[in-house]
């Protein structure tokens, strides 16, 4: 019971993070750690900023509900299958990032080699294709990008992030967004959408930070 008041604490905290920086709105987005064969998620309708330890649901990693009043988050689907493919994740967050929204509106592929810090920190960001939301279409629209990435768009849905804490998914999430800034107003600046690094700038990169990929 201690770890599961504290891991609820830390969602709660990052909750209020993500309300703040206006990365989710309303009752939008959904939050889950799990512990060993459990997972704490938010339960549907909660606003993150308001969070308590009573807006979280505990299911096992089938889904089945084992404690907590209310109903699971409603893309519990897509949590579960996360835990299913990549057992290094403790925590993964679904929000909606307006800009990196917007990307996925307008038909640009996010770019992780339009900023070093992204590339060496998260990798590649594919865009899962349009998922009806809440339903078995959005697990199967991020299934072939889990396994190999830490961080998937989805289409017109907003974002998914995914890490061995909630802190480090909290953080690829809030970097993405920042970047995702960046090139927006180096767009209006520019005029298009700048370039990428080049292979060779990748190069150097991945020698300095000892990245193989």
């Amino acid at each position: 019971m201690e770890d599961i008041m504290r891991v609820k604490m830390e969602l709660i905290e990052a909750g209020k993070w993500l309300y703040s920086k206006g990365l989710v709105s309303a009752t939008d987005g959904n939050l889950s750690v799990r512990i060993d064969d459990r997972i704490v998620v938010t339960r549907s309708g909660v606003n993150k900023g308001k969070l308590s330890p009573e807006d979280f649901v505990i299911v096992g990693l089938d889904g089945k509900v084992l404690d907590g009043t209310g109903k699971p988050s409603s893309e519990i689907r897509m949590h579960l299958t996360v835990y299913a493919m990549r057992k290094d994740v403790k925590a993964v967050i679904h929000a909606h990032p307006p800009i990196l929204t917007a990307l996925t509106l307008a038909g640009i592929p996010f770019d992780a080699t339009w900023l070093p810090e992204v590339w060496v920190t998260i990798g590649p960001v594919p865009t899962a294709p349009y998922a009806t939301p809440s339903t078995q279409e959005v697990p199967q629209a991020i299934e072939p990008f889990v396994k190999d990435h830490n961080a998937i768009l989805l289409e017109r849905h907003g974002s998914l992030t995914y890490s061995s804490t909630l802190e480090k998914a909290y953080f690829a999430l809030e970097k993405l967004e920042h970047a995702a800034y960046v090139i927006m107003l180096a767009t209006i600046i520019r005029g298009e959408t700048p370039p990428g690094l080049t292979k060779e700038q990748l190069k150097k990169l991945n020698v300095a930070f000892g990245k193989t990929t």
